[in-house]
C-alpha cells in the first residue's frame, strides 16, 4: 500500500538523532497513509542504520524527507520481486559483514504482501539477527475499525484476478470460523463483492475500508448484499480492505458428512478427510476419524 505525502496542517518534520544500531536485520512498519504514523524508533533505525533497503525507494526516500532523515552517504538498496536475484546477495553479504540493515516496506508491516519475505527466510537460514520495529498494518487498522470479532482473524491476501481461480479461493474460505481481512484491487472490488455473496450469501456480515488513515478515508459495513448496493456503480479508487464475518456453525447430519468424508477419501488420507470434513462441518475429530475408519477406502490408503 502506498503511502500518503506529508500533511501540511500537521506539525513539520524533526531530525532525530542517530542511535547505535545493532548488527542485524531490521524490518521496519511505514505509515499506511499519514507519515506521522511513523514510529520513533522506526526513526532512529532509518537514521543510524549502515544499509536502507526497501521495496520501493522513492517512497522512502520522501518518508525520510518528510520526517527530515539523511540518507547522507549511505547504499539505499532496492529490493523487490524483480531484482531479488541481485539484491539479496548484497544485503546478505553486509549482514555477514556485522552491518545494520534496515528493510522497509512500501508501506505497512513487512512481509504483508511484501516481497520481504524472501530476505527474512534467507537471514534466518544464514543464521543472522532478524528484529522488526512494529507500526502501521492496514491488515490491523481495517480489523481495529471493522466492529467484527477479532477474537480470531485470517489474513488472506489478494484473491486470484482470474475468476475462476478466485472463486476456488473463496469457496476454500467459507466455513472458516475466523473474520476473514482481504486486499483487493479498487478494479475488482466490486466484482469480488458479487462473488462473496453467492459463495457466503447475502446475509453474511462484512466491511470495505479504503484508504485507511488517508484524507477520503472511508469505512463502509453492512452485510454483503448491502456492500454490493453501495459500491454498485461507483468508481473506486484507493487502496481496499475487505473483511468478512465468519458464517454461523452448521451441524451437518449424518449423512451430509458420510457423504463428504467419502469424496475427501478419494484424494486424501484417511487421518487428513478426517481433520478436513471435521473442521468444515464442526464435528468432534475424533468422532469423524472413527466414521472414516468404518468407510470404503478407495483413495490414498485404499
Amino acid at each position: 500500500m502506498t503511502p500518503q505525502s506529508d500533511d501540511p496542517a500537521r506539525p513539520g518534520p524533526h531530525s532525530p538523532s542517530p542511535r547505535d544500531i545493532p548488527p542485524g536485520l531490521h524490518f521496519v512498519s511505514t505509515p499506511i497513509g499519514a507519515a506521522r504514523d511513523i514510529t520513533l524508533r522506526a526513526l532512529d533505525l532509518l537514521a543510524g542504520a549502515d544499509v536502507l533497503a526497501a521495496e520501493d525507494t522513492r517512497s522512502l526516500r520522501h518518508l525520510m524527507e518528510i520526517h527530515g532523515v539523511s540518507l547522507k552517504d549511505r547504499p539505499l538498496v532496492p529490493y523487490h520481486e524483480h531484482n531479488e536475484a541481485q539484491a539479496l546477495p548484497r544485503l546478505l553479504r553486509a549482514l555477514s559483514e556485522g552491518k545494520s540493515v534496515v528493510y522497509a516496506s512500501e508501506a505497512g508491516t513487512p512481509l504483508i504482501s511484501d516481497p520481504g519475505f524472501g530476505l527474512a527466510r534467507a537471514a534466518i537460514a544464514d543464521g543472522l539477527p532478524v528484529l522488526a520495529a512494529p507500526g502501521a498494518s492496514a491488515v490491523l487498522c481495517a480489523l481495529t475499525v471493522s466492529g467484527l470479532p477479532s477474537d480470531r482473524f485470517l489474513f488472506a491476501g489478494f484473491p486470484p484476478a482470474a475468476k475462476a481461480a478466485r472463486r476456488r479461493f473463496l469457496e476454500e474460505l467459507v466455513r472458516t470460523q475466523a473474520t476473514l481481512i482481504l486486499y483487493e484491487s479498487p478494479k475488482r472490488i466490486r466484482e469480488t463483492l458479487g462473488e462473496c455473496v453467492q459463495t457466503f450469501g447475502e446475509e453474511r456480515r462484512a466491511v470495505v475500508c479504503r484508504e485507511l488513515t488517508k484524507r477520503f478515508e472511508e469505512v463502509t459495513r453492512g452485510t454483503l448484499a448491502d456492500l454490493v448496493a453501495a459500491y454498485d456503480g461507483r468508481d473506486v479508487k484507493g487502496e481496499i480492505v475487505l473483511l468478512i464475518d465468519r458464517g454461523a456453525v452448521v451441524q451437518a447430519d449424518a449423512e451430509t458428512v458420510e457423504s463428504a468424508l467419502d469424496r475427501a477419501m478419494i484424494s486424501m488420507s484417511v487421518k487428513d478427510a478426517a481433520a478436513a470434513i471435521a473442521d468444515a462441518y464442526g464435528v468432534p475429530r475424533r468422532e469423524v476419524y472413527q466414521l472414516a475408519l468404518t468407510r470404503p477406502r478407495t483413495g490414498k490408503d485404499g
